[in-house]
């Protein structure tokens, strides 16, 4: 039931005549009062009188050496000091009650009646006092549990979203390499070939390369800086293999402005350019479409490739990763989704909330 020092510590202090506590001392003192009462020829009302001004004052000692001394030695409880004070103070406080109710007169000779009612006083102070104490403790107690309720709460919530950010960071590393080594495997393609137009799709990607990469450290984009990116990447793939991939981007009005984590669309691109365009004899078509509906966007990519059954994958590691920053920027309210398209092709479907970009 005692308070450790470091609990103390932790805890800040309550009033020494708060409320809460104010009321227990008024219940104890006139069940106290009542009780008193009962065999005295006093007017209630001044007894019980009498019986609240030793409960204050047993409460005000309690307040006090709640915080004094500042430091106990460790083998010393705090309640016990407290208890202790307030056994001491109750005679004091009694013949304050009695020189209040008597205008400052108090007859306490030997055999008096006020002496006998001084002695109950006392007597029933001593014992009545530990309630009141126990009951601010108690109030002290819940006090405590709920502040370290709600610190404990506190840490957890900032030590999650430091989790979050790490992961998030983590995610985000290894999208970054991804790109950068797929799209130079391409280049290198070029040069060893010694096709002339590695010039051109070298200078696309420093382009490239200069847009991307700074966004890559970002926690949050636009939709219209990722249509930009995917512009770009489209046109080092297109030089790459000129008869073999087409490609077009629409966005409806109003959508370039929604926020999004780096790096939503150009997996979805690249991935169709990878395992749906690359690998089929004739090439094909990419489309890109960003649309909104009941504030939801809507991120479609589809392709002509040869489609989700002869590439024989799902969702891939880029798609998966993606995936799971979606849902660490968005939470639940986002859907990544692959389709088949006839007469061959994916359809790759991305879906989460409408949220404008800060400036």
């Amino acid at each position: 039931m005692s308070l450790t020092d470091t609990e103390a510590n932790v805890l800040k202090r309550p009033p020494l005549l708060g409320w809460p506590r104010l009321a227990i001392a008024f219940v104890v003192s006139t069940f106290m009062g009542v009780l008193l009462s009962l065999p005295s020829a006093t007017p209630v009302i001044v007894v019980i009188a009498r019986a609240l001004v030793v409960g204050i004052g047993t409460l005000m000692t309690f307040g006090i050496f709640e915080r004094w001394p500042t430091h106990l030695p460790d083998w010393v409880g705090r309640w016990v000091v407290q208890l202790i004070a307030i056994g001491a103070v109750v005679p004091f406080a009694a013949l304050l009650a009695y020189w209040l109710t008597t205008g400052g007169h108090p007859d306490l000779s030997k055999n008096s009646p006020e002496h006998i009612g001084y002695f109950m006083l006392t007597l029933s102070g001593i014992f009545f006092a530990p309630l009141i104490a126990i009951g601010a403790l108690l109030r002290q107690r819940d006090t405590f549990a709920q502040q370290q309720a709600h610190s404990f709460a506190l840490e957890r919530s900032e030590f999650e979203r430091q989790a979050l950010n790490a992961r998030f960071s983590l995610l985000q590393a290894q999208v970054e390499p991804h790109f950068l080594f797929n799209t130079l495997a391409n280049v290198q393609t070029l040069v060893q070939s010694g096709a002339p137009q590695a010039i051109d799709v070298l200078e696309s990607l420093i382009a490239y390369l200069r847009a991307a990469v700074p966004r890559l450290h970002e926690t949050s984009t636009t939709l219209g800086q990722e249509l930009e990116l995917v512009r770009a990447y489209l046109d080092v793939m297109h030089m790459r293999m000129p008869d073999r991939l087409q490609f077009a981007l629409h966005a409806e009005p109003g959508t370039s402005g929604f926020e999004c984590p780096p790096m939503t669309l150009l997996p979805l691109v690249e991935n169709a350019v990878r395992h749906g365009v690359d690998p089929s004899e004739t090439g094909g078509r990419i489309d890109i479409n960003v649309s909104m509906h009941s504030g939801r966007c809507v991120a479609r990519v589809t392709d002509t490739g040869i489609g989700l059954q002869a590439a024989g994958h799902g969702l891939g590691t880029g798609l998966a990763t993606l995936r799971e920053r979606m849902q660490l920027a968005f939470g639940n309210d986002t859907e990544l989704r692959l389709s088949d398209v006839l007469p061959h092709g994916v359809c790759a479907t991305l879906t989460f909330p409408c949220r404008m970009a800060r400036p």
